[in-house]
């Protein structure tokens, strides 16, 4: 029996540490534990812009590949670049891995904005089907006019982790991870905090400072002139081990995004038995549960400031990190690991693609 088959487009390398890229190599190495054969195409050019280079690597890419075959492309290879989907649709089943539409990016101007639902609604039409990875993108697909019945949801997983030991520590670490980008709000998180500098704390900023450089350093001139040089550490990007080190050192796990399309590092964090604080933005709400965080509106200084000091403050704050703690332990029971999530994902390209074997 020929085992079944699929080449996944993404831009640029797989082994970029971002959650989107993280998600589509786990899903690669699960699909291949279970027996298909999975092909990588790394399409170069500017995404999600999609500059002449992207769009005419996507077009090589897409006619090199066989009839037939089923084609998974990242939503950012293909958001802003309908063409070569159009081109290409008849002749191999093309599926969307969509994490989030390219127009819910923090700080686009409205014209960029316009022209990325235009496109991507174009894109989109142009596939049998589009994989997100939570309930909340699926319901934003209505207004691209995806038909429901051609959407699946696979979450993402989550690796066992050991608890984190520090929750109630009388100096709580605050740990924060995402690269450094509007999106992420690492500029509310310093704010925020510079209204606690009556309180003992310390935070730890763990992500790129290179995808966003300009706000990476504005952020960083901003602790510093907030007198928080000393306070926030930004650890940059981490390997796997050195960012296990950092959660089980953290008594709290906060992340002031804007918006998120699902929000794998909150998982983790609850994987450890970390108490949440974040946002309201996007998918946030669907993927923490309430007994283990508090959210506040994203883009909100003041509601954030006000949540970390519920939080940190004295006795009363240990003992809410205690509880919203032992929250987060009983509903990691509940997450699904990867192996979970491959088999999801299998499910959902075969639904989408039911004669896509070759």
């Amino acid at each position: 029996m020929t085992p079944p088959r699929l080449d996944l487009v993404i831009p640029g390398p797989l082994d970029q540490r971002t959650g989107g890229y993280i998600y589509d190599a786990r899903m690669v190495d699960g699909l291949r534990g279970l027996g298909w054969l999975v092909k990588i195409h790394s399409v170069t050019g500017v995404f999600p812009d999609g500059d002449a280079v992207a769009r005419d690597s996507l077009s090589a890419t897409l006619a090199g590949c066989s009839p037939n075959t089923r084609v998974i492309i990242d939503g950012l290879a293909m958001g802003a670049l309908p063409g070569p989907l159009e081109t290409y649709q008849e002749r191999l089943r093309l599926v969307s891995l969509l994490h989030h539409p390219l127009a819910d990016e923090t700080g686009l101007d409205p014209e960029t904005r316009d022209r990325f639902v235009r496109l991507e609604r174009r894109a989109l039409a142009a596939c049998e089907g589009v994989v997100v990875t939570s309930a909340y993108t699926a319901r934003r697909l209505d207004a691209y006019g995806v038909d429901p019945t051609r959407v699946r949801v696979v979450r993402p997983g989550t690796d066992p982790a050991p608890l984190a030991p520090g929750v109630s520590t009388p100096v709580p670490t605050l740990l924060c991870v995402g690269a450094l980008t509007p999106r992420k709000g690492q500029d509310l998180l310093v704010t925020a905090l510079a209204d606690l500098d009556d309180l003992p704390w310390h935070c730890i900023c763990v992500g790129s400072l290179e995808r966003a450089p300009r706000y990476a350093a504005d952020v960083q001139r901003l602790a510093r002139a907030r007198g928080l040089g000393s306070r926030i550490v930004f650890a940059g990007e981490c390997d796997t081990d050195t960012l296990g080190r950092f959660y089980r050192e953290a008594s709290l796990f906060v992340l002031p995004s804007h918006y998120e399309g699902y929000g794998m590092v909150l998982t983790e964090a609850l994987a450890r038995g970390l108490p949440v604080v974040s946002t309201t933005g996007g998918a946030i709400p669907d993927t923490v549960p309430a007994a283990a965080s508090v959210l506040v509106p994203p883009g909100d200084e003041m509601a954030l400031a006000d949540a970390l000091r519920g939080v940190i403050a004295g006795s009363e704050g240990a003992d809410c990190r205690e509880r919203l703690g032992v929250a987060a332990r009983q509903h990691a029971r509940s997450l699904p690991d990867w192996s979970a999530a491959s088999r999801g994902f299998a499910d959902a390209v075969r639904e989408l693609t039911p004669d896509g074997d070759v």
